[in-house]
């Protein structure tokens, strides 16, 4: 028996935020298994043009996790195709960890998404079939490409970062209607969307990924990079 909880999102690409986010949620709740599930088309985001292929961010989440044991990817919500509805994921991964958890599926949320939660599709059925997680951003973060942090439309998943001040966050925590957890631990002030303005632009960005995921983007020239960029 064991304890699952599940991060989804883009990974677009998956940074050092979201590793850290997964483990804190393992180390503070006890959990065994950190599921990685990379949407197949957000149903509140309009795709941007540099938006890398199922493969690719599939890839890339495999480099990233393959050396944790407790970190797994599905692509479940890929497969699937069209639309991902986080119920429908939610639905499909209990019946396929049916009789092997030792409690509910857990869902790790940036409080970020919290004001939108009540207009996801059968919010309800998600709070009381999963145990939910709240995340916060740590507090004065510092965006890597300056102003320009807030470059696509916050969709139906799970956030790594937030562009809602400190005092926001948490007023929104507090008149959020459903049972949940508060993660103690901050989300590191990363951005995938950044990653990819400093991809295009020549800025620095190697330490932001993990090592396997910096070398696929170089190798498949992903998010505009530099040819010969190393």
């Amino acid at each position: 028996m064991m304890k699952l909880a599940v991060l989804g999102g883009s990974f677009n690409p998956v940074h050092i935020g979201h590793l850290a986010l997964a483990d804190a949620v393992c180390v503070e709740f006890g959990f065994d298994k950190i599921l990685f599930v990379p949407t197949a088309e957000p149903p509140h985001k309009k795709l941007a043009p540099d938006f890398a292929s199922a493969k690719d961010r599939l890839a890339m989440l495999r480099c990233a996790v393959e050396k944790n044991p407790r970190f797994e990817v599905s692509d479940v919500e890929i497969a699937r195709g069209g639309v991902s509805y986080t119920f429908d994921t939610l639905e499909e991964l209990s019946k396929k960890y049916a009789g092997q958890l030792s409690a509910k599926i857990a869902l790790i949320m940036g409080s970020d998404l919290l004001a939108g939660f009540p207009l996801w599709r059968n919010a309800e059925q998600i709070a009381r079939m999963a145990d939910l997680i709240l995340a916060s951003r740590q507090k004065n973060a510092i965006s890597i490409v300056g102003a320009e942090k807030s470059l696509n439309v916050p969709s139906e998943k799970y956030a790594t970062v937030s562009d809602l001040s400190d005092d926001e966050q948490e007023n929104l925590r507090k008149n959020f209607a459903y049972p949940h957890k508060l993660l103690k631990t901050p989300i590191l002030p990363v951005s995938s969307t950044e990653i990819r303005v400093a991809c295009e632009r020549g800025m620095s960005w190697r330490y932001l990924v993990p090592d396997g995921v910096y070398w696929y983007i170089i190798k498949n020239k992903l998010y505009g990079v530099a040819d010969g960029l190393r």
